[in-house]
């Protein structure tokens, strides 16, 4: 269950990256509520996941969930540039994803 509270944390953390941009520095209301609940419930699920995956393993997998899932959604959403060595970029951190997953 873990996994899943970490998952979802992570997600959340794209939504808040998402949002807080959205929210034009704080000046728009329901970006900005929506940013801040979505931080806290990302906050509250990772602490939960860490109640039984190890502290470097949890943080790594939340904080290249959001990375990634942030960068995505800024190329298919925002239309930011998509260059080769960003993508490549985001290629390399999700291997390292895949590898702290596989060893823990």
């Amino acid at each position: 269950m873990a996994w899943v509270y970490l998952g979802i944390a992570g997600l959340l953390e794209i939504v808040w990256a998402f949002t807080m941009k959205q929210s034009d520095g704080f000046t728009r209301l329901g970006y900005s509520v929506i940013t801040i609940a979505a931080t806290i419930a990302s906050f509250v699920l990772l602490s939960v996941s860490m109640k039984s995956l190890p502290l470097g393993t949890a943080y790594t997998i939340w904080t290249g969930i959001g990375a990634v899932g942030a960068f995505v959604v800024g190329i298919v959403v925002l239309g930011e540039v998509a260059s080769p060595m960003r993508i490549l970029a985001a290629v390399l951190i999700v291997s390292g994803l895949l590898l702290m997953k596989l060893s823990s």
